[in-house]
């Protein structure tokens, strides 16, 4: 019982596909509180598939491009808990026209859409949830390694390089709140944002032939145990980071 008597906020649950709804499951089965948050239409579909989840955890509205639903957000959650120990950012989106085009046409428009929603979320949703969080609480997001230029991924890599920095100065700003905040970069996984990428083929033939570990794109659990890990208080003095868990991709060449 990892999370016994734990209060986690989980975002990004849409699918039983989707790595925040492993996230959920298993934080669930280690003794954690959850509340999910949906956002526009997925709300509903947020609200069908916590019925899934071990004590069907409550869905509150987030949408972390509304200044107004991150000031409710404290509000929203009382009814339900009356603190937070563990936050799951599992956010991002870009715009069709910001994938698979290259990174020298594309409109501010859609880019300025990309980093709203994936980059800027993160400290925005730190802040809304921090009076909620006591000290040793965990912050933790869902990452897809930034340090190289990948196919197809164009103004989302760019996005979730500007998540790993923001990480870092989150982790300066909450430490003296006694937060901790870190990533874990997943390998590639066939969840509805996968779908949104085009050539995803070009990655799972990647990582069959070098993760040293194997890899299998449809089972997140591997990605949902490393982040209830780090939800827990395994990890008091781990902060700042970025936890790899892509079968050893990122640690071989080719």
């Amino acid at each position: 019982m990892l999370l016994e008597g734990k209060r986690l906020l989980v975002t990004g649950v849409l699918t039983d596909k989707s790595i925040a709804f492993s996230v959920a499951r298993i934080a669930a089965e280690q003794g954690a509180t959850i509340v999910l948050t949906g956002v526009g239409r997925s709300l509903s579909l947020t609200t069908r598939i916590a019925k899934r989840l071990p004590g069907e955890p409550a869905v509150i509205p987030l949408d972390v491009t509304s200044e107004e639903d991150l000031e409710l957000l404290p509000k929203r959650l009382r009814e339900h808990v009356d603190g937070v120990d563990g936050v799951l950012h599992a956010i991002g989106f870009a715009p069709a026209a910001a994938l698979g085009q290259g990174v020298l046409e594309t409109s501010w428009e859609d880019v300025g859409t990309a980093l709203h929603v994936s980059t800027w979320s993160y400290p925005a949703l730190a802040r809304a949830a921090l009076p909620m969080m006591a000290p040793g609480s965990s912050y933790v997001g869902l990452d897809f390694d930034a340090r190289v230029a990948w196919p197809a991924y164009d103004w989302m890599g760019v996005a979730k390089a500007g998540l790993e920095s923001a990480n870092r100065y989150l982790a300066r700003d909450l430490g003296p709140h006694g937060v901790r905040s870190n990533l874990v970069a997943a390998g590639p996984l066939k969840t509805m944002a996968a779908k949104a990428i085009p050539g995803f083929q070009q990655f799972e033939d990647a990582w069959a032939s070098r993760a040293p570990l194997g890899w299998d794109v449809t089972d997140p659990e591997p990605t949902a145990k490393a982040c209830v890990a780090l939800l827990s208080d395994w990890f008091p003095k781990t902060t700042g980071q970025i936890v790899y868990v892509d079968g050893g991709f990122s640690a071989v060449g080719v």
